[in-house]
């Protein structure tokens, strides 16, 4: 089990640091399926596994001076009342349905990140898709085309790299934010992930952050949505945690989330989002396999 932890915990962080969204993902899975928790146990137990190793990478990132730390903690005080109503929810849910709307999640998940990879025929590896970021948006002033956004996530259109690159103040669009800051509270709260998948492109296409920013600052997001989610579960009885296994789990998960930041520029993009995608393809599967038939 030990071994388990370590590994599912490296596996999550490296998802995490090199994505910036999506890995938390894994976490559930991992903890019901190789941890043997229950589901409900697991969703507490990710929230502060996810929570603690976001808040490790934020601080990586912030040394980087990659954080925007004023609107990634408005954002993520936004969607404290949507973490807290979906920890209520997912307490009230039978284990099997809750996992089955995970695998569900994460089917979902990964037809966002596919979508997003064919929005734009062009793919550069890490280092190059930073250096075509920083160069459309150095060049949006001059009305040049601009190359399509790649990220780690998968690859944003032409226009939605131009409507960030002319639209670089946040907070011109409050009810968007409040409602993209809601949601991924809600998501967070009732699921036990980040959210990651649905911060970064809010955070690119509402708030007009470049690519390298939103992933960064989306950790900020997931640290206070874990820590309000997590405090509301503890406020109703809810939080029942296995100490030893989720302070081993927490901890190979704050290693991996350090390395996979280095990771990030060093690997093609591309590689990283397919296998990502795959492993979640291959986890949902499971996840609705195991599920579903004991809802029937």
């Amino acid at each position: 089990m030990v071994l388990a932890a370590i590994g599912a915990g490296l596996l999550i962080g490296l998802s995490l640091g090199a994505l910036g969204g999506g890995g938390s993902i894994l976490t559930v899975p991992a903890l019901v399926y190789l941890l043997g928790q229950s589901a409900h146990q697991a969703t507490a137990t990710s929230l502060l596994v996810v929570g603690t190793a976001a808040l490790a990478g934020a601080a990586s990132h912030a040394r980087a001076g990659r954080v925007r730390l004023r609107e990634g903690a408005i954002f993520g005080v936004l969607g404290i009342a949507g973490s807290y109503a979906g920890s209520r929810a997912s307490t009230a849910v039978p284990a099997d349905l809750l996992l089955a709307g995970f695998g569900a999640l994460m089917l979902a998940v990964a037809v966002l990140m596919i979508a997003r990879r064919r929005a734009a025929p062009a793919r550069l590896p890490g280092p190059e898709a930073a250096a075509a970021s920083g160069l459309a948006v150095k060049t949006a002033a001059a009305g040049t085309p601009q190359p399509a956004t790649v990220t780690a996530l998968g690859t944003l259109p032409r226009t939605a790299q131009l409507a960030t690159a002319q639209r670089p103040g946040p907070g011109r669009h409050p009810v968007l934010v409040a409602a993209a800051a809601t949601g991924v509270g809600l998501i967070t709260g009732f699921f036990g992930v980040g959210g990651g998948f649905v911060i970064v492109p809010a955070l690119v296409l509402v708030l007009g952050f470049d690519m390298p920013v939103a992933a960064a600052t989306s950790l900020v997001v997931i640290a206070i949505d874990s820590a309000a989610a997590l405090t509301a579960r503890f406020a109703h009885g809810g939080l029942a945690l296995n100490w030893a296994v989720t302070a081993i789990f927490a901890t190979a998960a704050i290693a991996g989330t350090l390395a996979g930041g280095r990771l990030a520029g060093r690997v093609s993009s591309q590689r990283l989002s397919t296998a990502f995608t795959v492993l979640v393809i291959g986890v949902a599967v499971y996840t609705l396999a195991r599920s579903l038939p004991t809802l029937a």
